[in-house]
């Protein structure tokens, strides 16, 4: 899918302000008992399916919605993950607010 020049502008400008991690990255934020919230943006069936031990699950369109409700202390560390690249695109957009927001793409034997 292409997506329009505007919304892509918008989301690069998210991500740079967004720590992108893989797997071993966040197994040494919890190897060094760093605080934060593990937030699983995937999809009912997904999360359904098995998901990472502790994390709260927050779909796309109930982030939205819910995460400063849920979370209203902008300097929460917060770490979402996804199985899709193509999510990774519109998660730093929502939690641009947040102090520290940190993104990875997890793999369902990699984030278990």
């Amino acid at each position: 899918m292409t997506h329009a020049p505007g919304f892509l502008k918008l989301v690069d400008d998210a991500k740079s302000r967004v720590r992108q991690i893989d797997i071993e990255g966040y197994k040494q934020m919890v190897a060094a008992k760093a605080p934060h919230v593990l937030v699983d943006t995937r999809e009912d069936r997904e999360w359904e399916d098995g998901h990472v031990a502790g994390a709260v699950h927050l779909s796309k369109g109930i982030i939205e919605r819910d995460i400063e409700t849920k979370y209203p202390d902008k300097a929460t560390e917060l770490v979402l993950y996804c199985a899709a690249a193509s999510a990774r695109r519109w998660q730093p957009t929502i939690c641009s607010g947040w102090a520290t927001p940190t993104s990875f793409r997890s793999t369902a034997a990699g984030a278990r």
